[in-house]
């Protein structure tokens, strides 16, 4: 058997039939923004690499194409003789970013979140991100690490604790 006619070991058993509460490994593009739109406010649980890093490029592509439009429309918007700002022509782009990153706030952070878990990391590990500059660095190293057992401990309605010991 080719190599590339192998099945993928982590494709869901039948197409559309992923369970939102368990982590989709080996996440396509489009799967990985539904995804990320779906879950919007869910914090519990744990997000693959591949969901969280496909929905880091769109996030990453969007907010790129938006800039350049802000900055060509404001280079636009200058008078090439007096220098002064003369158009408004930037402003609805920049509205647009506006609007996207409030958009796509809480369910980054639930994304990034979810991430920490399916690594074994706590949730509040986030709050390294307030952290100027190492704070940023410290989540994309624990971002860039591989999916643990003990992460399933995040998923909804798994026991928090283990039994009480017996005296």
């Amino acid at each position: 058997m080719s190599q590339h006619s192998a099945s993928n070991p982590y494709a869901p058993s039948q197409p559309g039939a992923t369970d939102l509460s368990q982590p989709l490994y080996g996440a396509g593009i489009g799967d990985a923004v539904k995804r990320f739109f779906k879950k919007y406010a869910t914090f519990s649980g744990r997000a693959s690499r591949s969901e969280y890093w496909w929905w880091t490029l769109v996030n990453a592509v969007v907010l790129t194409v938006l800039g350049i439009w802000t900055i060509t429309a404001a280079v636009g918007s200058v008078n090439t003789v007096t220098g002064e700002l003369e158009g408004t022509s930037f402003l609805f782009p920049y509205a647009l970013i506006g609007l996207w990153g409030l958009a796509t706030l809480v369910p980054g952070i639930a994304l990034t979140v979810r991430r920490l878990h399916d690594g074994g990391f706590t949730g509040w590990l986030f709050l390294l991100a307030l952290v100027p500059g190492l704070g940023g660095l410290a989540l994309l190293v624990l971002a860039l690490m591989p999916s643990k057992p003990e992460g399933a401990r995040y998923d909804a309605g798994a026991p928090q604790y283990g039994a009480y010991p017996q005296a």
